[in-house]
Order: structure tokens, then C-alpha cells, then sequence
């Protein structure tokens, strides 16, 4: 069923150098996350190798979520956090449905 209301959504692809210390800079900035228009996310790894991580994000608003990851903070903490070449997808939502 078409949604009526468009979602913004952040996918992120990155590597890492450890997951579990990732994580754990990934947990401690919840906070973080939430004030700047985070709603909702999901953490996937690659079945072959956890550092290869997808975080995707559901986002009040795409300018929000830009603002956000693009700030001199979040650069700051993805380099504490072991992020390497991190790739951005802005994505509004479409469709959506269940099978």
C-alpha cells in the first residue's frame, strides 16, 4: 500500500575497523542522534564480515539529517569510531508494503 506521507531515510555503507567498538561509540551517541531528528534505525553487517556495516535511518526531515552528518562533530566521531570511507544515500520513500 502507498504511504501518503513521504519518509526521509539515510542509508549509510561503511567499513570499520572493529565492530563491537563501533557499536559502542554508535550506542553512546543515541542522545546525539535523537535531538538532531533521528527516528528510527537498523544495523546491518555483511554475513562474511560484521565491519562491513549498513546503518539505516529513518529521519524527521532529510535536511535535518544532513545538518547532522555532515557536521564537524559526527566527522570527529566517526573517525573515534573507526569509520572508513563512509557512502551517504539520501533517500525519500516511495512506496512501501508488505508481502
Amino acid at each position: 500500500m502507498p504511504t501518503s506521507k513521504s519518509e526521509s531515510y539515510v542509508l549509510i555503507l561503511h567499513e570499520v575497523d572493529d565492530y563491537a567498538a563501533w557499536k559502542a561509540v554508535f550506542d553512546a551517541a543515541a542522545g546525539l542522534r535523537k535531538a538532531a531528528g533521528e527516528l528510527s534505525f537498523q544495523v546491518l553487517s555483511a554475513d562474511s564480515d560484521a565491519n562491513q556495516v549498513a546503518h539505516i535511518s529513518r529521519w524527521r526531515s532529510l535536511d535535518a539529517a544532513r545538518r547532522f552528518f555532515e557536521s564537524p562533530e559526527l566527522v570527529e566521531i566517526r573517525r573515534q569510531a573507526g569509520v572508513r570511507a563512509p557512502r551517504f544515500i539520501y533517500l525519500d520513500e516511495r512506496d512501501r508494503g508488505d508481502l
